[in-house]
């Protein structure tokens, strides 16, 4: 069963959200596949994972580079299933639904409120599929992610 993360972005954009996800999915030993159309939120995020903590490196690359197979996070314009680096764990940074996404273990759909409409369709129409677990996270005035409603 694939579960889908719905991130409501009302405090940080998904660059300064993406470094403490990708450090919980290379935690628990995982890959990821980072995707978002837009080049100039790949570039962000990119510099992101590499300074939003000083103290921790996130290892990454970019899709069509020759390391991709290798990198533990890669960043990509495009959702790629299955993907170069073998990811089991897809980050929608861009906030727009890709219907391969269900092919992930995981997918972690990060949107801010101009993509809220969008989202709530999205949740109704996962919710009636019996493959596919919802989860919501909200982001409180202090930077924290707590699941709820």
């Amino acid at each position: 069963m694939a579960r889908v993360d719905f991130y409501r972005l009302t405090r940080d954009p998904a660059e300064r959200v993406l470094p403490a996800l990708a450090t919980r999915v290379l935690a628990n030993g995982d890959r990821l596949l980072v995707v978002a159309a837009p080049a100039m939120q790949r570039q962000a995020i990119d510099e992101a994972l590499w300074t939003l903590n000083p103290a921790s490196f996130l290892p990454h690359g970019h899709a069509g580079s020759p390391d991709e197979a290798i990198e533990p996070i890669l960043i990509s314009g495009i959702l790629a299933s299955p993907p170069p680096n073998g990811a089991t764990i897809v980050a929608l940074a861009d906030g727009e639904w890709r219907d391969e996404a269900l092919t992930f273990d995981r997918v972690l759909l990060l949107f801010d409120n101009s993509r809220i409409d969008d989202a709530r369709a999205l949740w109704r129409t996962l919710a009636a599929r019996e493959d596919v677990d919802n989860r919501f996270w909200k982001q409180d005035e202090n930077g924290r992610w707590s699941e709820g409603p």
